[in-house]
């Protein structure tokens, strides 16, 4: 079946993320175990990692449809040694965390060059930080999220995305989720069936789907190609509801967690419901 849900609220603790997904009908959900915006949190209580286990067992959330993601602060892919040491300390605590509560995977954005050295220096630099936080935690899979492409970011092309994996040591601890709203401001269409088809024809070729561990979902306020990462509410923006409809009634995208970012939190139910009456 189709997973769908949000990126929804830890506020108070990360046991109330599963209770928050299923006051909105969310099959699947996000979520940060931590601040965000600061470097360090304080560490996860036993009290906390158990009633989240006991919560998203209650709630049937399996580890594989929950997608938590790391803290906007981090840069893999940092040019300069002080904030590379920084990004990867705060990236390995992220993945105990996420070992703690018994979660699978930890979605991320590959990082910056900061124009500083060559995006391809830089990629090699993600992978490495990548692998050393593989090294020392057990089994978390970190999942590597494309980008619009705004800025310096990298993960932006299929091929920065492949040239990553082919460094990483374990291939069989990486993923990737594929942001709609990324990748259409990145320059790959999917409005219709048949650009829709092309662009998943090529992600296949260039990364292959049995990487695919999640998706967002999330309408453009950009155009196509901006390379600037505005979301917008589904079937509300440049992408348009039929980009969605192929997503929901194609089988590549079975029970991997689905995840709603768009920017109205209020209309999320909502917003669920429309994705699963898609369904043919």
């Amino acid at each position: 079946m189709k997973r769908i849900g949000a990126h929804v609220s830890a506020s108070g603790g990360v046991e109330n993320a599963p209770l928050n997904a299923k006051k909105i009908g969310a099959t699947a959900f996000a979520l940060f175990t931590k601040n965000q915006r600061r470097w360090t949190s304080k560490p996860l209580s036993e009290e906390n990692i158990r009633k989240f286990k006991e919560n998203c067992e209650k709630y049937n959330y399996s580890p594989s449809h929950i997608l938590p993601h790391d803290g906007y602060l981090i840069n893999l892919g940092h040019p300069e040694k002080e904030g590379l040491e920084k990004s990867r300390a705060a990236f390995l605590d992220e993945m105990k965390r996420c070992e703690l509560l018994g979660l699978k995977y930890l979605n991320f954005h590959p990082g910056s060059h900061l124009r500083k050295i060559s995006e391809k220096d830089s990629l090699k630099i993600i992978a490495e930080s990548v692998n050393l936080a593989i090294d020392k935690t057990e089994q978390v899979i970190p999942v590597i999220e494309n980008t619009a492409g705004q800025g310096s970011n990298l993960g932006y092309r299929f091929e920065q995305i492949a040239f990553i994996i082919e460094l990483i040591d374990n291939k069989e601890r990486i993923g990737v989720c594929i942001d709609t709203c990324h990748l259409f401001t990145s320059g790959y269409d999917i409005r219709t069936k048949t650009a829709f088809e092309k662009t998943f024809s090529e992600f296949d070729n260039i990364i292959g789907f049995q990487y695919l561990k999640g998706m967002h979902l999330n309408d453009s306020k950009p155009d196509l190609g901006s390379k600037i990462d505005r979301h917008e509410s589904i079937g509300k923006g440049k992408i348009g509801i039929e980009a969605f409809s192929f997503i929901v009634n194609d089988d590549r995208f079975e029970e991997i967690p689905l995840i709603l970012e768009t920017p109205n939190s209020e209309i999320w139910a909502e917003e669920i419901k429309l994705l699963y009456s898609l369904i043919k």
